[in-house]
């Protein structure tokens, strides 16, 4: 056996492997087009025309719907036979979801400098990634043995409108209709990511903690699970409507669902171990940037400002800390468990972990405090820089274990 069938042998051994490779490096370059771009901005370097596709939907779409999924489904492919003792999904299932989503995220690089026709393409080929991982997931959610499929059924449901979205960016892409891009950008975080996340979250954190924490008792209420989805689902559709002065009741209640729920998990005692703490670090983040999205919303409701005080910083509270922190935490401990390593976080990894929070609080401060926003760009550069720094180190520590066999002799 010749080295190269070695590597796609032990990439294509576990659903993981050449979904969380492809999605490290696309951390890498979403962060690096996005610092290029800012640095551009600032006048630093000079960045190549784009084909007439605006820079700031172009950073949204690639954060959303082109790094965050690949460690998504890498995650699912492997929980959902778990979760309900139903059929694995075979390599050549994952494997060809993997290389149609790479080749299309490929494409849209190129089509973004040479032509939108090379950017529709590249969607397609996602489009058609994205359909054959949810018919995968399906299948196994449906032929499962009976039992308790309720995550299942939320996060199936949450990748279906994530695919929707999508579609509504290609359609963007070819018509130029300003709502399709709306829709896909609200879709994107409120009916796909968020839906998936607080899923993954509710099932997986105190279900980790009771397996380290002396008498730790696991409360999972599913009825906060349904509100709180419930009202991530009622922001996007709020704002779709244009009335997104009214989502602040939405995100004060899911706030306090998240806050409460850090507390009865918990979050205090997490710090015994650090694999665990990544985890509850990260959906911390969620009540706090809930919190700020909902007061930011009733100051606007009350005194009806013209503009929100807060900026985007509760959104990059949402997005970077708690799903880029999440995604970062969970792909740790799957990859040092199905790699057959110890499951204890290193020292390396645990500064990393705590370095890329320091990416979240540089971004907000232009937004927070007033005497920084005239120095934004710098920051925003910094942060970029701190994040590129991190997944770097990260990937040059984790990817090799994706493309070698398991340490502990084992399959898969």
């Amino acid at each position: 056996m010749n080295k190269s069938t070695t590597i796609w042998g032990h990439l294509s051994a576990a659903p993981h492997r050449s979904l969380f490779l492809a999605g490290s490096f696309q951390a890498l370059l979403t962060i690096l087009w996005w610092s290029i771009e800012l640095a551009g901005r600032a006048g630093l370097v000079a960045t190549p025309l784009l084909s007439g596709i605006t820079p700031t939907w172009v950073h949204g779409f690639l954060m959303v719907y082109t790094f965050f999924p690949f460690f998504i489904l890498g995650f699912l492919f492997t929980t959902f036979p778990n979760w309900m003792n139903g059929e694995k999904i075979r390599p050549n299932r994952y494997m060809a979801v993997c290389l149609l989503m790479v080749c299309g995220v490929m494409l849209f690089y190129a089509g973004l400098f040479a032509s939108k026709l090379l950017v529709s393409a590249g969607l397609l080929l996602m489009l058609t990634g994205w359909a054959n991982a949810i018919a995968a997931l399906f299948h196994v959610l449906l032929t499962a043995p009976a039992g308790d499929k309720r995550h299942a059924w939320v996060a199936g449901t949450a990748f279906v409108a994530g695919w929707l979205g999508l579609c509504a960016y290609a359609l963007w892409v070819l018509t130029d209709n300003t709502d399709m891009l709306n829709f896909s950008r609200q879709a994107g975080i409120w009916f796909f990511m968020l839906p998936i996340l607080l899923t993954v979250s509710h099932r997986m954190i105190p279900f980790f903690s009771s397996r380290v924490l002396e008498n730790y008792v696991v409360i999972r209420p599913f009825g906060l699970l349904w509100l709180m989805v419930g009202c991530a689902v009622a922001h996007g559709i709020l704002h779709l409507l244009d009335l997104q002065g009214y989502a602040w009741w939405a995100d004060l209640l899911l706030a306090g669902c998240a806050l409460y729920l850090s507390y009865v998990w918990q979050f205090f005692r997490s710090f015994h171990v650090r694999l665990l703490a990544v985890l509850h670090i990260s959906f911390a983040w969620l009540g706090i940037a809930m919190l700020s999205f909902g007061l930011q919303g009733m100051l606007f409701w009350l005194n009806g400002e013209e503009h929100y005080w807060l900026g985007l910083a509760p959104l990059h509270m949402l997005v970077v800390g708690y799903f880029a922190s999440m995604v970062l935490g969970m792909a740790s401990r799957v990859t040092l468990g199905h790699g057959g390593f110890p499951l204890e976080l290193d020292h390396l990894t645990w500064q990393l972990f705590i370095a890329f929070q320091v990416v979240i609080v540089l971004r907000v401060i232009p937004d927070i405090l007033p005497f920084a926003a005239s120095m934004a760009p710098k920051f925003y550069l910094a942060a970029g820089g701190v994040w590129l720094s991190c997944f770097l180190l990260w990937v040059i520590k984790y990817a090799p274990i994706y493309w070698r066999a398991r340490v502990d002799g084992k399959a898969g």
